[in-house]
Formats: C-alpha cells, sequence, structure tokens
C-alpha cells in the first residue's frame, strides 16, 4: 500500500504567526504518527518562515516511522539532514524566495550538481529522491544520478483531474513506468487532497509514497486531525 508521509510546515506556520510554541510542531509530529500517519515531512526553507531548522533536529528523535526532509541542496541544507540524518531526503530545484515548490528539477542541466549532492547523502545512509515533473529526459537522467527515487511533481495532475481525470493521469503513469523501469522507487506530491488521491494510487499502484501537507491539515481545520489522516489513509487502501 502506498504509504502517507505528512507535510507539518503549516502547523509551523500557524505557530510563527503569532510567536511562542502553539501549536507545537514536535507534539504535531507524535500525533500524526499515532494517528496513522506511516511518516512525517518537512521542508525547511532559508527564511524559516514555516519549519525551523532547530526543529527539524527537535522533531527528528521523536519519529518512529519514517522521516523525510526536504528542500534545495544549499550547503546548510545539506549540513542540517547530515545532522539529522533522515530516513529520506527529498530535494526540490526551489528558489530561496518560493512561496511553495512549482516546478520539478532539469535533471539533464543539472545532473552533475546533483550526482555530487546525491553521493554525499548516500555516503551517509539517507535514501535519496528527486522532485520531477514527468518530461521523459527528466526522469531518465535522473536515474543517472543515483538517486533511490524519484517524487512527481503532481500539480498538473490536480488541475485539470476535475476537468479530465483521464487526461490528468496519462502522463504520470507514463513516467511513473519509465521511473520503475529504470529501477527507480516513485513518490508523488504536491496539491494531492481527499478528491484526488484514490484515483492516482489505483493508476499507480506501485507508487511508494505520497506527501501531503496543504490540503491535509486544512481538512483537519474542519474534520480533526485523527479523522482527516484516517480519512486519508483510507484513499490509500480502499
Amino acid at each position: 500500500m502506498t504509504r502517507l508521509s505528512v507535510n507539518i510546515n503549516k502547523i509551523a506556520t500557524l505557530r510563527n504567526a503569532r510567536g511562542g510554541n502553539i501549536p507545537n510542531v514536535k507534539t504535531a509530529a507524535i500525533n500524526c504518527e499515532l494517528f496513522g500517519a506511516d511518516g512525517i515531512t518537512v521542508h525547511p526553507r532559508p527564511d524559516e518562515r514555516h519549519i525551523r531548522y532547530r526543529d527539524v533536529l527537535e522533531i527528528r528523535p521523536v519519529i518512529k516511522t519514517e522521516f523525510n526532509i526536504e528542500g534545495y541542496p544549499s550547503d546548510k541544507f545539506i549540513d542540517l539532514v547530515i545532522a539529522a540524518r533522515p530516513d529520506q531526503v527529498t530535494l526540490v530545484p526551489d528558489a530561496h524566495d518560493a512561496i511553495t515548490s512549482n516546478a520539478g528539477w532539469d535533471t539533464q542541466r543539472y545532473r552533475l550538481f546533483l550526482t555530487d549532492v546525491i553521493s554525499t547523502f548516500k555516503a551517509e545512509g539517507i535514501r535519496t529522491s528527486i522532485f520531477v515533473d514527468t518530461i521523459i529526459s527528466n526522469i531518465e537522467n535522473a536515474a543517472y544520478t543515483g538517486t533511490d527515487r524519484i517524487e512527481l511533481y503532481t500539480e498538473p495532475y490536480a488541475a485539470i483531474f476535475d476537468s479530465d481525470a483521464p487526461g490528468a493521469i496519462e502522463p504520470f503513469i507514463t513516467a511513473a513506468r519509465i521511473a520503475r523501469d529504470a529501477g527507480l522507487g516513485v513518490n508523488a506530491g504536491h496539491d494531492l487532497n481527499l478528491d484526488n488521491l484514490r484515483y492516482l494510487c489505483q493508476n499507480i499502484p506501485w507508487l511508494e509514497e505520497v506527501s501531503i501537507g496543504h490540503a491535509l491539515i486544512s481538512d483537519a481545520l474542519y474534520l480533526g486531525l485523527e479523522n482527516t489522516i484516517r480519512m486519508y489513509k483510507r484513499q490509500l487502501s480502499d
């Protein structure tokens, strides 16, 4: 079954809006796992506008399942990941001022850079994943970097799902097959929600992990965190 990793960035955003430590992101991480999440994802950015670097180090010891750190591989980020030693690091090509991830890597242009970064993490025993779109050449070149997995950037899928679900999923099925044939594990994330998640997983049953934050935390405001996580898990298992 596809695993659910809950991105808790938005909880940190709420905390930072007021200052102090309410809501407590470490407690949130513990509760997400208690309520059924298969892992926790954090995406620290250079301005620390949500998850702070200190949060990452404080959360790491309490994670009992999987811990995934996303981010652009700057020197500071690399040092943080090595210090935290997560189960997985997901490399994203975000500009320092990006509001949210909005593109995958050009793995041909940045192939040597990514290969070097990935070798650093793999030497530390950390599984690696590269955030990519469905362009076939980007997936093929991702395989040459030595990465363990890719994470498919699913915003284009979510954007047209309501109007054309078969058309929305088709390039993602093709991309996932190419990745699988190249020996890569396949994750997915961005704009996945209770409406479009099941269809994605039904059509790509070898999908290993989805990382979901914004929609899940937003749903939790209305439905409760425990109930929401269970609802997302049902989308992955039904």
